[in-house]
C-alpha cells in the first residue's frame, strides 16, 4: 500500500509541474521559446502550455517599443565639445524570430549604426535637423529591418 508521504510528495511534484507548465504572455509581449536549446518559434499574448524542462522561455520580447538615449560624443579628441550627439531613437521588434539573435545586444548594435549614419549623412551643405534625421532613420533601418528590428523616429542634436 502506498503510504502517505509518497502520495503526499507525488501530488506535490504533479502540481509544480503543472504550474511550470503554463505560461501567461501579458499584451504587447512575445516570447521567444526554445526546445532542448534549439529554437522552437514564439509565444504570443494569452495563455500557453510548454513542456517544463524541455521547453523554456528565451526571450521576453516588448513589440510596444524601446527608446534609446545617446550622448555621445563623435570626434577623437576628448578635450572637446565638438560634434556631440544627443537625442533618442526610438525603435520596435517586427520580427520577434529574427530579433532573437539581436535582441540582448540591440541598444549596443544601433548605437554601432547610428554613429556610421550620422556619419554619412553629414553634408558640407546646410541642412536641417528635421531632413537629416530623416536621412538617419532610414540608413538605420535599411541596416536593421533584415535583423527584425525597425526604427519609428529618431530626434538628434548635432552640437559643432
Amino acid at each position: 500500500m502506498i503510504s502517505v508521504l509518497t502520495l503526499l510528495v507525488s501530488l506535490t511534484l504533479a502540481a509544480t509541474i503543472a504550474a511550470l507548465s503554463v505560461k501567461r504572455i501579458p499584451e504587447g509581449q512575445v516570447y521567444t521559446l526554445r526546445r532542448l536549446g534549439k529554437p522552437a518559434g514564439t509565444l504570443t499574448a494569452g495563455t500557453h502550455l510548454v513542456l517544463p524542462l524541455v521547453e523554456h522561455i528565451a526571450h521576453k520580447i516588448s513589440i510596444t517599443g524601446y527608446t534609446l538615449a545617446v550622448d555621445e560624443r563623435l570626434a577623437d579628441d576628448a578635450s572637446s565639445d565638438a560634434n556631440t550627439l544627443r537625442g533618442r531613437v526610438w525603435w520596435q521588434v517586427l520580427d520577434p524570430e529574427r530579433a532573437e539573435a539581436v535582441i540582448d545586444r540591440a541598444d549596443d548594435m544601433i548605437r554601432l549604426h547610428l554613429r556610421d549614419a550620422v556619419q554619412r549623412a553629414a553634408n558640407p551643405e546646410p541642412q536641417d535637423a528635421r531632413s537629416r534625421n530623416q536621412r538617419i532613420k532610414q540608413t538605420l533601418n535599411g541596416r536593421l529591418r533584415e535583423r527584425g528590428v525597425l526604427v519609428t523616429r529618431v530626434e538628434l542634436n548635432l552640437a559643432a
